[in-house]
């Protein structure tokens, strides 16, 4: 099968390449240099624009920044719809809006295109390992044709619905995160003040109701005041973003997602823009 991989950041550079062990695969990235790289590792091609990538490709996928960056792969100048072969499928990997991936559904199926919405959660570490959770939204015969070469790199990978149903579950995921991270941060700095061993009492926490992904993969950089372990802040705004605009539109009350929002700013405003998520306890330390 031949494919096409639009985004070679953190997440799309190991998932192309597990891809290209198994079929032809031509990449594109904003950065020429990232692209030479990627294919100076793992073989196949690179390609100057989206739509030079996805000419001839039976599956396109993409794993870019934000709804922006997605419309200027696809439908912009040059981008992949131009140059995608009748009855090809573009896969959305990036996280986005209700609305971007509606738009972008119904120009695909106006080009006589699938579209199939595929956020990923696992980070980094889970794209590497090709390990991640992928949720999917869009019709039934597009997931099936995409679905064998996401189960390439993913350890779970599941159509939710019809289309945005993959994005909408993605702020499901993004929510719950910021939820348990919080309550995270603030029993470590409970633990640090009053004297406790923090390393022990996750030892005895993580192994009853407490216990969660958070807590087993994140205690240890958080306690050793190490930030630079996974998902930025940066991004987890944009993110949570999208969450409380989605939210307003279908009437959701979600307090302590715009809450954490809020306390991830102030982690802005400490310079931890590029932080990793986990660092909402830096900021309890800054407050005393």
């Amino acid at each position: 099968m031949k494919l096409a991989f639009l985004g070679l950041g953190v997440m799309g550079y190991p998932m192309a390449g597990h891809l290209a062990k198994t079929h032809d695969v031509t990449v594109y990235n904003r950065t020429a240099a990232k692209a030479q790289a990627w294919v100076d590792q793992h073989g196949g091609a690179m390609a100057d624009t989206p739509e030079a990538a996805a000419k001839g490709a039976d599956i396109v996928l993409a794993c870019v920044g934000n709804d922006d960056d997605l419309r200027s792969v696809t439908t912009g100048q040059g981008g992949a719809f131009a140059g995608m072969k009748p009855g090809a499928i573009f896969v959305d990997h990036t996280t986005v809006s209700a609305q971007v991936t509606a738009e972008l559904y119904a120009a695909a199926k106006d080009a006589g295109l699938h579209f199939v919405d595929a956020p990923v959660s696992g980070g980094q570490a889970g794209a590497e390992n090709g390990q991640l959770s992928i949720m999917c939204g869009g019709d039934q015969d597009a997931f099936d044709g995409a679905a064998p070469v996401m189960q390439v790199y993913a350890k779970l990978c599941r159509r939710i619905g019809g289309s945005g149903s993959g994005q909408m579950t993605k702020m499901c995921n993004q929510i719950a995160i910021a939820g348990l991270v919080q309550g995270l941060s603030e029993a470590l700095h409970f633990a640090q003040k009053a004297g406790l061993d923090g390393e022990a009492v996750v030892e005895v926490i993580s192994q009853g109701a407490a216990g969660s992904w958070q807590m087993a993969n994140r205690y240890q950089t958080m306690l050793g005041d190490t930030w630079d372990h996974g998902f930025a802040v940066d991004w987890m705004r944009k993110d949570l973003g999208i969450c409380l605009a989605a939210a307003d539109a279908n009437g959701a009350s979600l307090p302590v997602t715009a809450l954490v929002d809020q306390f991830y700013k102030d982690v802005q405003k400490l310079g931890g823009g590029r932080w990793d998520t986990s660092s909402l306890l830096k900021r309890l330390q800054a407050m005393g």
